[in-house]
């Protein structure tokens, strides 16, 4: 996959660089963490591949890139902040190293130069997506801590929590590819419908990785979410299908108590909502898969399908 876009991705660095670059020293000291953090550069690549699938122009695929990228880059830094997470990838948070307003003003920064990005791109229906995209993923988050506080728990709204958390950015990663491209309403959306159920796949497994993964691998400690009272996928089947009162109430204590994350852990297993969860994030891929029915064959085509198959599969 990476010797298809290897030279896109190449570009797209040095213009992330050249995006974040800032007299000021603490913003550039930001900017310059983020671009040698690298990490899995996954929107990016997801508007190259596509860029190639669909015969579209390198620079507008870089002008997507960069705007899903700091976006969501911006959205880290805030949430780092909101989640008082310490460290991200492994290194100091922004705002442990600079304090709370360098951070936040940071993330800011980003955003500004998101609007850059749009003027410059000229195009109407793309700035529109961005604001969509951008307006889904406060939402998501708001509703993420929404849902906590009420315990008002939904298969329904957990979806359109990692919709707007993630899928979101994912589809405009790839929608906005087709938009700049001119291709037809049909494809658009075929791209849409791809983006959206590799990133509803994508953190789904997040989710499950956060509560069932392993911790060496992660590199950090599992059951995050349940220490800030998010109830995911496979905590959500203890409450709704099987009607646990014990995961309520570890969910609702955000597993204060010593054992309440190996508890759920141990529930979500014997209940086989392990198994169930799997068989979600699989049923997300193949949606995933059959929106890129709409394409002929071709190597970025393939790369595509390589990167959602290896979703249900991905351990880190």
């Amino acid at each position: 996959m990476q010797g298809i876009i290897e030279r896109e991705l190449r570009v797209f660095e040095a213009a992330l660089s050249a995006e974040l670059r800032s007299s000021v020293a603490f913003i550039q000291a930001i900017g310059d963490d983020l671009v040698s953090a690298g990490g899995k550069r996954l929107r990016p690549t997801l508007a190259y591949l596509t860029s190639s699938l669909v015969g579209g122009d390198r620079e507008d695929a870089t002008t997507v890139a960069l705007s899903v990228e700091l976006l969501h880059s911006a959205s880290l830094l805030h949430d780092d902040l909101i989640d008082d997470s310490a460290t991200r990838r492994g290194t100091q948070a922004a705002f442990v190293r600079y304090g709370n307003v360098v951070s936040v003003m940071s993330g800011d920064f980003m955003l500004a130069r998101v609007l850059g990005l749009l003027a410059r791109s000229g195009n109407v229906e793309f700035i529109a997506l961005m604001s969509r995209a951008a307006a889904a993923l406060c939402e998501g988050e708001v509703l993420q801590f929404q849902v906590a506080t009420l315990q008002d728990w939904s298969f329904e709204t957990y979806q359109r929590v990692i919709e707007g958390k993630t899928a979101e950015l994912f589809a405009a990663a790839t929608e906005g590819v087709g938009m700049l491209a001119g291709l037809p309403a049909k494809e658009r959306d075929a791209l849409r419908e791809f983006g959206l159920a590799y990133g509803r796949a994508f953190q789904m497994r997040d989710d499950y990785l956060d509560l069932l993964g392993d911790s060496a691998v992660l590199g950090k400690p599992t059951g995050g979410d349940l220490r800030e009272g998010k109830a995911t996928h496979a905590v959500l089947q203890l409450i709704l299908d099987h009607d646990s009162e014990e995961a309520r109430t570890i969910v609702s204590r955000h597993a204060s108590v010593d054992g309440d994350v190996e508890r759920i852990v141990g529930l979500v297993r014997s209940s086989g909502a392990d198994a169930a969860s799997r068989a979600a994030i699989t049923a997300e891929c193949l949606r995933a898969e059959a929106a890129l029915d709409h394409f002929a064959p071709s190597p970025a085509r393939d790369a595509l399908l390589d990167l959602v198959r290896a979703e249900a599969l991905r351990v880190a």
